[in-house]
Formats: C-alpha cells, structure tokens, sequence
C-alpha cells in the first residue's frame, strides 16, 4: 500500500497521507517523499491548486515516534539530520507557489497540526481536533510551528498551546484563527473542493506573488514590501492574464486565466 496518495482532477492536486491505522503518522523516509511531492507540484503548471489531507478520519498526528527505532532510515541518521528533513518538508509546503488547503477531518497534532498551518487555508470538520502535543512526548516544537503559530494566534496563545500542549476543538481552533472554516463531517469535502475550484480559477501567477508577498510580511519593512509588491505588480503587467482580466471586466463576464 501507498502510503503517499497523489491525485489530480484538473487542476487540482490532492496529496493523502496514507496511514490511517497509525492516524496518518509520518516515517522519516515518508518526510523526504512528500518534500519530493511538494517541490514536484511547486512547478507543475497543471497544479493551480494543493490539497493536502489524510485518509480515514485523520489529518496526521505528527512524527510516528512509534516506528523510529525500526526504522531503518530514521536509525541510520544523525538527530539533526533527520530534523532537516522535516524542516525541508515543512519550507516544501509553506512555500509552494499554488494555493494549498490542509482538509482536517480528525485528529492534527504535533507536526501533523503544523502541516495544516503551514497551507494557506485551512478547513476542518467540527470532528477535528488540535494540539501542539510534544511536550506530552518530551520534545519540543518542531514542523515551523515557533514560526507560524505565533504569527497565528499571537506569542502569549502560542506559548499557551505549546508549554501547556492541550488538545483543542475546531470551534475553539476556528476562534483563533488557526482554521479558515469549520464544517459538518458530511460537509467537509464539498466546501474543500468549492475553496479549491475558487483558486484555481485565479490568475496563477498574480497568486503566486501575492503569497509569497504575504509569507514574508512579517520579516519585511514597510519600504521592502512596497518595493517587492512594485517588482510583482510590473510583472503582472507583463502578463496575458491581466489583458485577460481587463477583458472580461468590460465583457461583464469571469476571467479565463492561463497563467501568463
């Protein structure tokens, strides 16, 4: 059994972590697959949009500590070796150019709840569950989440939900902002899919910049952003989509975007 899934239905990609008798915990060779699946996807132009999700009733609970003294690749690395890998996986998803969508059916915890931040939205059933659970494990925050969480929820949250390592409901996620929706079990795959259509309908490019725009806000002055959005913004300009977009507007009709 694959326990990476990759399907695409147009031009959306869908990437499953395929453990579902382990909640979809991740093997060390599994972390060097999906940074591989990652970059891969990163520069397909086919993939307009990223669907990240587990299968059965999980999202992923993380590092599958449970396997790290038989697996053989995990034995045979050095710690901080072995942490690169997660750190590769984690820049791998964060950075992609595409518009990605952690699906959350069930449980997310550890590097698993930090997958889910690390995509762009994030939708969950009111079946999902959170928890930055290392300290429970006697480790500490790993997967970006010293990044993005307190990005997320703010430092005084962050230091809360790591040092204290509580499991959350997605109502209580959806309060701070972790999740973008949150949504019946039955619901789930039809709102993953209506946010997924949306993206990739979007001017390709344009989304790709204004992404990459965002992830750096918060490293950026004020007169770097303005610089880096005046160097996208003259790209833009460049491009076929917005001649396209200029189009449609006078036409009263949607936009047609091909990505250049």
């Amino acid at each position: 059994m694959d326990e990476i899934l990759v399907n695409q239905n147009g031009n959306i990609a869908t990437v499953t972590i395929n453990r579902p008798e382990v909640k979809n915990a991740v093997t060390s060779k599994m972390w060097d697959d999906l940074t591989a699946i990652f970059t891969k996807l990163g520069y397909d132009d086919s993939v307009r949009a990223v669907i990240v999700t587990g299968a059965g009733d999980d999202f992923c609970s993380g590092a599958d500590v449970s396997a790290m003294g038989k697996d053989e690749n995990a034995v045979k690395l050095h710690q901080l070796e072995a942490m690169r890998k997660v750190g590769d996986c984690c820049l791998s998803l964060f950075n992609m150019p595409k518009v990605t969508i952690a699906r959350v059916p069930g449980i997310a915890v550890g590097a698993g709840m930090n997958m889910a931040l690390s995509c762009d939205l994030v939708v969950a059933s009111v079946n999902a569950r959170f928890s930055e659970i290392f300290a429970k494990r006697g480790l500490s925050v790993d997967f970006g989440g010293s990044y993005l969480l307190p990005r997320i929820v703010g430092l005084q949250k962050a230091k809360e939900l790591v040092l204290l390592a509580d499991v959350i409901s997605a109502s209580e996620a959806d309060r701070m902002g972790i999740v973008n929706y949150v949504v019946d079990p039955e619901e789930l795959d039809a709102k993953v899919n209506e946010i997924a259509e949306k993206a990739s309908a979007g001017p390709p490019r344009a989304l790709a910049m204004s992404k990459a725009l965002l992830n750096r806000s918060f490293s950026n002055s004020l007169t770097d952003a303005l610089d880096q959005e005046g160097t996208a913004q003259t790209f833009n300009f460049t491009t076929k989509d917005i001649s396209e977009a200029m189009r449609a507007f006078k036409e009263k009709r949607t936009p047609d975007f091909k990505g250049w």
